[in-house]
């Protein structure tokens, strides 16, 4: 039927990163798919599929033999492709399966963070202090490993005080394969290259500036209240500036930290951005007058929005992919904003926006600027009790 008439079945919010949401994917794709057929991981250059790939292949999804015969995905880091197509075997989802992972999932749900082994403490409270949603993931079935005997003989190590120890004979490391009777009526999961979006930013930087604005890290959110007449840019990757409004309203950047943020008027915006493009104020695009002679100009187009609250974001404006900006404005309120973004690549006014009430997650307003001060969005680790015994 092809993909334009396929039902969507479900939207998941995980990340192979720190496994949250993941068991929860694992389970839906053994209702849904069971092992009707080959499952495919698509989605555009760096949106994470070869981190999901391998999250999967250690997860109850993949053949209990397989994460030990399998390589790990080899991922080149420009322009974002994993360099070979990679496939691991799907486990069968049975009745006797279900129930047994079922029940693991029970039990480990009932444990708290003072249960867990100091490594897996240490872990989640690493990925916690840096405002990351974790989730455990874990294997109900295991290859179970024979005991390991060493072989040696005593005569091919021994050697005299005038004889040089000689190297005992190297054996050929067969390895480790799959056999027929695993592999005859898989069904596999495949890794993909990625598809390469023609609008995106990303086609546009170096593998420098690629690492800036790619999120590597938990994202904090920046908050700022801008009155008509003021400019926000984002790096000299994003510009939008409030027009027109009758009261204050607020903007909240979601994109990588180690972009800058600077607010400034309408009337010094321009010579802001010729005099910082490139430059390290303002930080990407970087590599000075040469690299702006290369580089497309920011185009603008005209927004309109009517605020929901002073809690409630009305819109997201995605400044293609370098992040977006959520736009907080008084109920009923008229804003005119106008965003940019370098030509030849996308802007979106998201409505509604992905996290309406990202604006409340900031601490209290820096004296005399119209930021205030960043707060990490609370921790949660989905799949254990939140209080332990005492």
């Amino acid at each position: 039927a092809g993909l334009r008439g396929a039902a969507l079945v479900d939207i998941r919010l995980v990340s192979a990163k720190t496994g949250y949401g993941v068991e929860g994917l694992v389970s839906r794709l053994q209702r849904s798919w069971k092992c009707a057929g080959d499952v495919y991981l698509l989605g555009a250059t760096n949106s994470g599929k070869s981190t999901l790939f391998n999250t999967l292949l250690r997860s109850d999804y993949c053949k209990s033999r397989a994460p030990d015969i399998i390589d790990r995905a080899t991922v080149s880091p420009w322009p974002g492709t994993t360099l070979n197509l990679l496939k691991f075997p799907i486990i069968n989802p049975t009745c006797d399966r279900i129930f047994q992972r079922q029940e693991r999932l029970k039990e480990e749900a009932t444990k708290t963070e003072d249960q867990l082994s100091s490594e897996e403490k240490k872990y989640l409270n690493q990925l916690k202090k840096q405002g990351y949603l974790v989730g455990k993931v874990g294997r109900t079935f295991q290859q179970q490993k024979s005991s390991a005997e060493i072989d040696f003989d005593p005569d091919e190590l021994s050697y005299s005080m005038d004889e040089d120890p000689r190297d005992a004979p190297k054996k050929l490391e067969e390895r480790e394969e799959f056999t027929h009777n695993e592999v005859k009526d898989a069904r596999w999961c495949f890794d993909t290259p990625g598809i390469v979006k023609e609008d995106c930013v990303l086609n546009l930087l170096t593998e420098k500036e690629v690492k800036l604005v790619l999120p590597s890290h938990a994202i904090v959110p920046r908050t700022f209240i801008l009155k008509p007449g003021m400019v926000l840019f984002l790096a000299a990757l994003g510009r939008i500036d409030y027009l027109e409004g009758e009261k204050p309203a607020w903007f909240s950047v979601l994109a990588s930290n180690l972009l800058p943020v600077h607010v400034t008027t309408l009337s010094n915006a321009d010579t802001l951005y010729e005099k910082h493009a490139s430059q390290e104020f303002l930080k990407v695009p970087m590599g000075g007058e040469e690299r702006m002679k290369e580089f497309p100009r920011l185009v603008p187009q005209d927004i309109t929005l009517k605020g929901i609250g002073t809690t409630e974001a009305v819109a997201d404006i995605k400044l293609s992919s370098a992040g977006w900006v959520a736009v907080t404005a008084h109920e009923d309120e008229e804003l005119l904003l106008r965003a940019y973004t370098p030509k030849g690549t996308a802007l979106v006014v998201r409505e509604p926006p992905l996290l309406p009430y990202i604006s409340a997650i900031r601490g209290a307003r820096i004296p005399g600027t119209p930021a205030y001060r960043t707060k990490k969005p609370p921790s949660f680790v989905e799949n254990l009790r939140t209080t332990g015994s005492r």
